[in-house]
């Protein structure tokens, strides 16, 4: 009876013992900045898909201006790529290695902005949907100065260096955990062998 005690006490002694290591993951606040930044141009960008998509439809509908359709539809491919740049995958990275910059990203969606707000005069009869082209262009041109204006300050080069910083953080935690859990493992096997 004494050596199961002896077990239930080292058990005891082990789980406080993993509860002590385990290092809590804050996230970086820049990091979520960036993040929620990202968030809201690809939002900005969506709204510009919707009006560009609106346009073409109207301009092809009423065949009033072909040029202006191919325009939008050439719009709507622009700010779909803006999208997929501030989703960040490695694909469209190693596609575009120059949407890694800040600087690039911005110039981009302020050409995908310009191409939004272009053509206005012939919406005269819809003041809705040149509200709505008006804000989404907008939005998406601040959001694009704002990504150059980071660029130029080196803003994305600290983020890139961050996000490597915490994913090997990440990874250290992981290997801990395991190797916390490996531990238990080899414990548990060498109890069982003095029993």
């Amino acid at each position: 009876m004494s050596r199961n005690d002896d077990v239930v006490e080292q058990n005891a002694a082990t789980t406080t013992t993993t509860s002590s290591t385990t290092i809590r993951n804050r996230a970086d606040p820049f990091l979520v900045a960036c993040r929620c930044f990202s968030f809201l141009t690809s939002l900005a960008a969506i709204l510009c898909i919707a009006v560009n998509v609106l346009s073409a439809v109207r301009s092809f509908k009423h065949a009033s201006d072909i040029f202006d359709g191919i325009f939008r539809c050439y719009a709507v491919l622009i700010a779909a790529f803006v999208v997929l740049a501030e989703t960040e995958w490695s694909f469209i990275i190693k596609f575009s290695k120059v949407l890694e910059y800040w600087a690039a990203r911005g110039m981009l969606q302020i050409f995908a902005a310009v191409m939004t707000r272009a053509f206005p005069g012939y919406i005269g009869d819809r003041r809705d949907l040149f509200l709505l082209q008006s804000i989404a262009s907008y939005l998406l041109l601040a959001c694009g100065v704002v990504y150059v204006v980071s660029g130029i300050l080196c803003i994305g080069f600290l983020k890139r260096a961050r996000q490597k910083q915490e994913i090997t953080r990440e990874q250290a935690t992981k290997d801990l955990e395991e190797l916390e859990r490996r531990r238990e493992e080899l414990e548990q096997l060498l109890l069982a062998e003095r029993v």
